[in-house]
C-alpha cells in the first residue's frame, strides 16, 4: 500500500478544510484495494460563524450518492455536531429516524444525505477520520480467528470492534468502548468484517495511519504466503448458453439485464476451483457488498435455466426464513455467477451496474483465496447479512422506484453505423437506455464513438467471415442480442440498363442484399434467446417507386425488403419481429455530397432548400426522423406488428 501523498499538492488547501479533506478523501478513493464504488467515508470538523453570529462546530461527513474517487466539496454535508452528540446518547433510535435527525441537524438544505456513520465520525475526538472497507484488513477478519489475527498483527494500537450494524448501533457500540479508552495510544479502529477507521488532527497523518494500517495486513497475507490461483487456460465460451442464461437471469430480475464477462485468468482460476461451489456460498467480502451482489453467487450448470431456477429457489427460502412478515422481497435473481471453467459473469440493469458488480468480485476472488490460506473464508452469518440486504433504508429505496428508459439493459447491432441513418440510430438507442455494437467498414469507427455503452467493431459486412465474428463479439461483450437495425448500404452511380456494368451491379447487390442477409443468418440464432426481439431493416422509397437509371440500386432493396417480409414470417413463431423502414430524400448522409445535391436539385429545376423539401408535407427530412422510427418499431409501440413497411419521406407523390 503506497502513499499519494503530495505535500506541494497538498498545500494549496493550506487554509482550506474542507479542501484539504476533498484532497485526501480522493486519495483514499483512487485506490480499489480501500474503497469500491461509493464504499467508505470520511469527514472533517470545521468551527464556523453562523449569519446570527453564533460560532457552532460542524461536521462536514461524505454524503450519500458520492464516491471518494471523484468528490467535490459539495458532496460533503454540514451537520451540527451538538445534535450528532446528542443523539448518540439516545437509549435507542432507528435508522430511518436517524437519518431524518441528521437532515434537521444539517445547515444546508441543499446538501445530500449524511453518511449513515455521521454519528461515529462525530464521537471520535479528531479534526479528520478516515473510513475505508481495506481488502486485506477485511480478508483477515473474515476468517474463523480473524480477532485474533487482527490482534497479532496491530497489537494494542488498536480498538477492535465485533461486528455490528452499519448505523445507529455501531456509533452506540463505539461509543460504548471507547468512554475510558486513551486516544493517544491508539492509530486505528479495527471493525471485524467490515472496515478500518483512523483519525488525527492533521489530515495527512489520518491518510499515513490509514496506508500503515493496511500496509501491516497486506504484508501479514505475504508471510503467510496467502495467494490466488491464476490459469493460463483460455476458455472456450459457448454463446448461446451465455444468451440463453442472460434471458433466464432477465426473467428473474423483471427486466432487461447485460452481462458483463470475465475470462481473464483470475477470474477463470477461480472459476476451477474444486470447491468453488462452497466458496462462494458463504457470503460477500463486507455486508455493505449486498446491496450490489446479493449474499451468493449462482453456480452455472449444464442447463442455464434450471441453474438460474435453483439459484431463486433458494433465495426465496433465505427470504422466508428471515423476514418479518413485512418486508418486500428484492427480486430474486443473481448478481454474478460462476461458470466453472469459464470465468465469472456478472449481471446489471445496466453496463456500470454489471461493471461494478464486476469490480467487486475481482477483489473478493482474492480475498476468498486468501482467506483460505488463513483457516477458510469465513463471511458473516446469513441473518446479519439479511439485516443489511433489507435495511429499512435500503427498503425506502424500494418505494421511490423511478422508471427506466425503455431499452435500459437491452443490447443492439447497428450497421454502417459511423455515419448518415446508422449513426443516427446508434445515438438514440444509446438515449433510450440500450448498448449498441456498432459496425461500420470504417477504420476509424472505434474514434467516432467513445461511450462505453458502444462496441465500435471494424467488419466489412459483405465478408461472412468478418460478420461472424462481429456477432460474436457484441455477444461475448454484452451478454447476447434483442435488436438489429440492419442499415448498412450504398448509392450506387446512376446507369440506365443498356449501359449498367457488372460491377456496379455486384456491388449493390452485395451490399444492398447480401449483407443483410448475413446480419439476419447470424443474428436470429441469438435473436430467439433475445428480450422482445426485434429486426428493423432500412430499405428505400426506390421499392414502391423506383427512379430510371437506378435499376442497381432498386433492384437490391426490392429484394431486400421481399427478404425481411420472408424472415418476417420464419422468425413470428420465434417471437422475433421483422420490419421495414423506407427513407426518402434524407440529405445528411454520406452519400449526398454539396455537388450531387446541387445536380439533383438543377434536374428538377430547384434550388438545394427547395429539393431537400420536396414533398407533400414540404419538410426536411434528416437521418434523426429515421432514426426516431427505427426506435419506435424496435419498442413497445410496435410489439404487435411484423412484417411491416413504413416511409419516412415527408410524403411522396408517386408512392401516395
Amino acid at each position: 500500500m503506497k502513499s499519494l501523498w503530495n505535500d506541494r499538492h497538498a498545500s494549496v488547501f493550506r487554509d482550506d478544510l474542507l479542501g484539504l479533506r476533498v484532497y485526501s478523501s480522493r486519495l483514499l478513493g483512487q485506490n480499489p484495494d480501500l474503497v469500491l464504488h461509493g464504499g467508505g467515508n470520511t469527514s472533517v470538523k470545521i468551527t464556523e460563524t453562523n449569519l446570527f453570529g453564533e460560532t457552532e462546530e460542524l461536521l462536514y461527513v461524505k454524503g450519500s450518492g458520492w464516491d471518494l474517487a471523484t468528490i467535490q466539496a459539495e458532496g460533503f454535508a454540514p451537520v451540527r455536531m451538538k445534535a450528532l452528540l446528542q443523539m448518540v446518547t439516545l437509549p435507542e433510535l432507528s435508522d430511518s429516524e436517524m437519518v431524518k435527525l441528521q437532515r434537521a441537524a444539517m445547515t444546508d438544505p441543499y446538501a445530500p444525505n449524511p453518511s449513515v456513520e455521521a454519528i461515529l465520525h462525530a464521537i471520535l475526538p479528531f479534526r479528520f477520520v478516515d473510513h475505508t472497507h481495506a481488502d486485506a484488513v477485511v480478508t483477515v477478519s473474515n476468517t474463523p480467528e480473524g480477532a485474533r489475527r487482527i490482534q497479532e498483527i496491530y497489537g494494542e494500537e488498536v480498538l477492535i470492534v465485533p461486528y455490528v450494524m452499519p448505523g445507529f448501533v455501531l456509533a452506540q457500540k463505539v461509543y460504548a468502548l471507547t468512554q475510558n479508552v486513551q486516544w493517544d495510544k491508539l492509530t486505528g479502529i479495527i471493525l471485524l468484517q467490515h472496515g478500518v477507521f483512523t483519525f488525527h488532527d492533521e489530515a495527512k497523518e489520518s491518510y499515513l495511519r490509514m496506508i500503515r494500517l493496511v500496509t501491516l495486513a497486506e504484508r501479514y497475507l505475504k508471510r503467510k504466503k496467502a495467494g490466488f490461483v491464476r490459469s493460463r487456460v483460455r476458455p472456450s465460451i459457448d454463446l448461446h448458453y451465455l444468451a440463453r442464461l442472460r434471458k433466464a437471469v432477465a426473467a428473474k430480475t423483471g427486466s432487461a439485464v447485460i452481462v458483463s464477462t470475465d475470462t481473464s485468468p483470475e477470474a477463470v482460476g477461480f472459476s476451477s476451483l474444486k470447491n468453488v461451489s462452497s466458496l462462494v456460498s458463504r457470503g460477500p467480502l463486507t455486508p455493505d457488498h449486498i446491496i450490489r451482489t446479493k449474499r451468493t453467487a449462482m453456480v452455472a450448470g449444464a442447463d442455464p435455466v434450471k441453474s438460474v431456477e435453483q439459484f431463486t429457489a433458494s433465495y426465496e427460502k433465505y427470504f422466508n426464513r428471515f423476514t418479518n412478515g413485512k418486508l418486500t422481497m428484492l427480486d430474486s435473481a443473481p448478481r454474478w455467477a460462476v461458470w466453472p471453467g469459464r470465468g465469472i459473469l456478472h449481471f446489471g440493469k445496466t453496463l456500470k451496474d454489471a461493471r461494478i458488480v464486476q469490480d467487486i468480485t475481482r477483489h473478493t476472488i482474492r480475498a476468498i483465496q486468501q482467506a483460505e490460506k488463513l483457516g477458510g473464508w469465513k463471511a458473516l452469518p446469513q441473518k446479519a447479512l439479511f439485516d443489511v440486504e433489507y435495511w429499512e433504508l435500503e427498503q425506502a429505496k424500494l418505494k421511490k422506484g423511478g422508471i427506466g428508459k425503455i431499452f435500459q439493459g437491452k443490447i443492439a447491432i447497428v450497421t454502417g453505423a459511423a455515419s448518415g441513418i446508422g449513426k443516427a440510430c446508434v445515438e438514440a438507442l444509446l438515449s433510450e437506455g440500450a448498448v449498441v455494437a456498432a459496425l461500420d467498414m470504417r477504420k476509424d469507427i472505434g474514434k467516432i464513438f467513445y461511450a462505453q455503452e458502444i462496441l465500435p467493431l471494424q467488419c466489412d459486412v459483405t465478408r461472412e467471415a468478418a460478420v461472424k465474428k462481429a456477432i460474436e463479439k457484441t455477444v461475448l461483450h454484452f451478454g447476447g442480442l434483442d435488436m438489429l437495425v440492419s442499415n448498412a448500404g450504398v448509392f450506387t452511380k446512376s446507369a440506365e440498363l443498356t449501359e449498367l456494368d457488372e460491377a456496379t451491379w455486384n456491388v449493390s447487390m452485395a451490399v444492398n442484399l447480401n449483407s443483410h442477409r448475413l446480419m439476419l443468418k447470424y443474428c436470429l440464432p441469438f435473436l430467439e434467446h433475445g428480450l422482445d426481439p426485434a429486426v428493423v431493416i432500412i430499405g428505400s422509397k426506390n421499392v414502391p417507386a423506383p427512379g430510371p437509371a437506378a435499376a442497381a440500386y432498386s433492384a437490391a432493396k426490392a429484394a431486400l425488403t421481399q427478404l425481411a417480409r420472408v424472415a418476417a414470417l420464419e422468425s413470428g413463431r420465434k417471437g422475433i419481429r421483422v420490419n421495414v423502414v423506407h427513407p426518402n430524400a434524407v440529405f445528411d448522409t454520406a452519400i449526398w455530397t454539396d455537388e450531387v445535391l446541387r445536380k439533383r436539385a438543377a434536374h428538377y429545376g430547384l434550388t438545394v432548400e427547395a429539393y431537400k423539401k420536396n414533398n407533400v408535407l414540404h419538410t426536411e427530412v434528416r437521418s434523426k426522423d429515421v432514426a426516431r422510427m427505427v426506435v419506435s418499431m424496435l419498442g413497445p409501440a410496435f410489439s404487435k406488428t411484423t412484417g411491416a413497411q413504413v416511409p419516412v419521406d415527408g410524403g411522396n407523390e408517386r408512392i401516395i
